[in-house]
């Protein structure tokens, strides 16, 4: 006689809202990076990070994504950057911008492994909601009861500081651009945009409460006319656009899209013809220096460097180690030394050559195809036409037009919070391609 031993139980998976929670506090750090450094000092700033890596180390680990689902060429393109420490011409903060480039990725892989799409949206939603509403918070009290400008913890500003170097210019109440929790007008402005196109998607998906919504939206939209940002106003058109153009396609039987995807690109054509052509007017019109506020000072700095290596780069650093060369002085202006090349495909192509330029270019193609598809194809709560659309499903592709509009002339996609959002859209497009069940929480 045998005796048969009970197989055993798995854990049982933690409620949907811790791990929701979790999400948000991921997506809270990873969006308050400059807040943490601003009001916490970098030391303050890494003891979170080191806090929220090893919790999601212990998520990935308990709730291991399938090895099928995960995006191949994202991978490749990873392993690459992390192989590039051989060759690097400055290993030291090569070594660095690696591990913090995996940190990131851990961080977005350990969302994407323990919640559905839609769980993800809510997360992100509060977490934007929370940066811009606590950034418009903060501007009033600075403004009313601080009344001059406020300097980061880590900085003394009494002998006189560049304007870039404060965490608040107190311009509310002047007429000036505010700058948020973050200390940068362009990155609330972001984050503004960012809070009204996921607000405003949650809100047609019945995901947040109408009175929730229209407060969620009002604030991103304030805190859009308080920053001012021409780069934000591209990336606004951009995903309007492409808002238009998908709207359109659901509404357009398949066998006639090829006449909206005619006109569509006849009239790409001609806006990019227009914009070059009218590009002086345009640039005044918003109040921007034909050299695009020092720009092109950057990029012709980056391409004169990035030649000396051109196939593999000098080496992966994501965002530049300002105590290594050659990035101590690469992009000076006005007395603030940047640390990107503000350009994320230069960056990518100065780091990691063509070859890494080419790889992660596959990597936005293929995510770019499958956002659109679940864009303009995906169907729920029915079969064929009579299914209907799914609002939720809008949101990737309007994320990454975002993402990569920006990505023209600030490098924020390969760091952060860009980083992270833009890994969650291709692991998540990817795996729910393979269908999402409980087993893989």
């Amino acid at each position: 006689m045998t005796t048969t031993l009970p197989a055993r139980r798995a854990a049982p998976a933690p409620p949907e809202r811790a791990r929701t929670l979790f999400a948000t506090l991921v997506f809270l750090v990873l969006l308050g990076g400059d807040v943490l450094r601003n009001a916490t000092s970098f030391w303050g700033w890494g003891v979170v990070c080191g806090v929220m890596v090893i919790a999601a180390a212990v998520v990935v680990v308990r709730h291991p994504p399938r090895v099928r689902t995960l995006p191949r060429l994202l991978v490749l393109w990873l392993a690459f950057a992390v192989v590039s420490l051989a060759w690097s011409q400055y290993p030291a903060a090569s070594a660095i911008g690696i591990v913090a480039t995996l940190a990131t990725t851990l961080g977005a892989v350990a969302v994407t492994s323990t919640l559905p799409w839609p769980s993800i949206v809510v997360a992100l939603g509060r977490a934007l909601r929370l940066h811009v509403g606590a950034s418009l918070l903060f501007e009033l009290v600075v403004g009313v009861f601080v009344r001059r400008p406020v300097c980061p913890v880590y900085l003394d500003c009494s002998g006189g500081v560049p304007d870039a170097f404060f965490w608040s210019r107190a311009e509310l109440f002047t007429g000036g651009r505010i700058q948020g929790l973050q200390g940068n007008s362009n990155i609330l402005a972001v984050f503004a945009l960012l809070a009204l196109v996921v607000t405003a998607v949650q809100l047609s998906a019945g995901q947040v409460t109408k009175n929730a919504g229209r407060v969620g939206i009002a604030a991103a939209v304030v805190a859009l006319l308080l920053t001012r940002s021409a780069t934000t106003v591209v990336c606004a058109v951009a995903v309007a656009l492409v808002l238009l153009l998908v709207t359109t396609l659901r509404a357009t039987p398949v066998e006639r899209r090829g006449r909206v995807y005619g006109a569509a690109a006849v009239l790409a054509l001609l806006a990019a013809g227009l914009l070059v052509l009218a590009r002086q007017p345009l640039l005044a019109l918003a109040g921007r220096s034909g050299d695009l506020t020092g720009r092109t000072d950057i990029w012709a700095a980056v391409l004169d460097l990035g030649v000396q290596h051109p196939v593999v780069g000098w080496g992966w650093v994501s965002y530049w180690i300002p105590i290594s060369e050659p990035f101590i002085d690469l992009a000076e202006r006005n007395g603030v030394v940047y640390l990107q090349a503000h350009d994320a495909y230069l960056d990518v192509w100065f780091q990691l050559g063509w070859v890494g330029l080419v790889l992660f270019l596959l990597v936005v193609v293929g995510v770019l195809l499958r956002a659109w598809s679940w864009a303009t194809d995906r169907r729920v709560l029915g079969v064929g036409r009579e299914a209907a659309w799914s609002a939720l499903d809008l949101l990737p592709v309007l994320l990454l037009t975002h993402l990569l509009v920006h990505g023209l002339t600030e490098s924020r996609l390969i760091v952060e919070w860009g980083w992270a959002i833009f890994v969650v859209v291709v692991v998540v497009t990817r795996r729910d391609a393979y269908g999402w069940t409980d087993r893989d929480r």
